[in-house]
């Protein structure tokens, strides 16, 4: 999917959080406000929040100062000129909760496309579609899957790209790489480097990289040929790939998904992302981190690459003694052009 064709950025927006914003289950709110190249937000709904500002409920000083509201008609009111409602979050089961259908369709009747995360696909639902064309908006399910002649088994035509690819791979979920890529992506535009970016999630999508697709819908045979499908576009009009990773090659539960990116993607270099005070993966506490030095050996000896430099969570100086490899904290001011530094060094 690419949403930079279909919107004319900055696109005013409002994003609907509600119970979230600040939360990792409201990851998807959080990125778009922090990091959206399409989208202007002008208000985040979250009832539980309402009264304090995106950079205050962020911790950022260093984002715009977006009020957080009790409703979806202060939204619109505060912001008349929207454009596009953003649904930031993905209710756990998977269903659209009944409270927000109102909102959104309120949001609708005012003239907002909606940019949806959710499980469940409002454009392939009737009432949905007649109220869309009703409104003369537009409906967007960046979960949506491809379908049909968009499936195939990668074949290895990312061989036959130009363009540099760059990886990020983690060790573990939820742990900076979709950050990592993207503060990547914009170093590199800062250097005046001819960059491109490739999204794995919908956040990726939202956020505005240049095709995506969230693969964990995808069926497992032709996950390496979507990426590879996306990686040769993106690197058709630009020198430079940077791939969002998802997983972890020692991640017993999403180990597949990281492996079909790592051969699907083929990347010139790989940037490992860490947080050195993480001991048991995200939501799966039975099962261990295994490490930097673990993740590395199977990156090398999974595809030609070879680890340019490691994105940490913690202190770069500590950490780059520790494993011998270029390091640098994304969330410290010099950390994006440190590690770019790296992987340019590196290819």
């Amino acid at each position: 999917m690419d949403l930079r064709s279909a919107f004319d950025p900055p696109t005013p927006a409002v994003i609907l959080a509600e119970g979230a914003f600040g939360k990792t289950a409201g990851k998807t709110a959080n990125g778009v406000v922090m990091h959206s190249e399409l989208f202007d937000v002008g208000a985040v709904v979250d009832s539980e929040q309402a009264g304090r500002s995106a950079a205050d409920v962020l911790a950022r000083s260093d984002i715009a100062d977006v009020p957080v509201v009790a409703s979806m008609s202060a939204a619109l009111e505060a912001v008349p000129e929207a454009e596009a409602l953003v649904i930031g979050v993905a209710p756990a089961g998977g269903a659209l909760p009944e409270e927000w259908v109102t909102d959104i369709q309120a949001a609708m009747r005012t003239g907002c496309d909606v940019v949806s995360g959710l499980h469940v696909f409002l454009s392939e639902r009737d009432d949905w579609v007649d109220l869309a064309d009703e409104c003369g908006v537009r409906l967007f399910d960046v979960r949506k899957p491809p379908t049909g002649d968009d499936l195939r088994v990668a074949d290895g035509r990312v061989d036959d790209v130009d363009a540099d690819i760059v990886l990020t791979v983690g060790t573990d979920c939820a742990i900076g790489k979709r950050t990592t890529t993207f503060e990547l992506y914009q170093a590199a535009q800062r250097a005046g480097l001819d960059a491109g970016w490739v999204a794995t999630g919908q956040t990726g999508i939202m956020v505005g990289a240049h095709r995506g697709t969230v693969v964990d819908r995808v069926p497992a045979d032709f996950t390496a040929g979507v990426v590879e499908d996306n990686v040769c576009a993106v690197g058709e009009n630009h020198d430079l790939v940077f791939v969002e990773g998802q997983g972890a090659l020692t991640h017993r539960a999403y180990s597949g998904v990281t492996l079909s990116l790592l051969h699907g993607a083929w990347p010139n270099a790989v940037v490992l992302v860490d947080d050195p005070d993480r001991t048991e993966r995200t939501h799966f506490d039975r099962f261990p981190i295994r490490g930097v030095d673990v993740e590395r050996e199977l990156v090398e000896r999974l595809c030609d690459a070879r680890v340019a430099a490691l994105s940490t969570w913690g202190d770069p100086t500590t950490e780059r003694e520790r494993f011998d490899l270029p390091t640098a904290n994304v969330y410290h001011e010099d950390g994006p052009a440190s590690l770019l530094d790296a992987v340019r060094k590196a290819l």
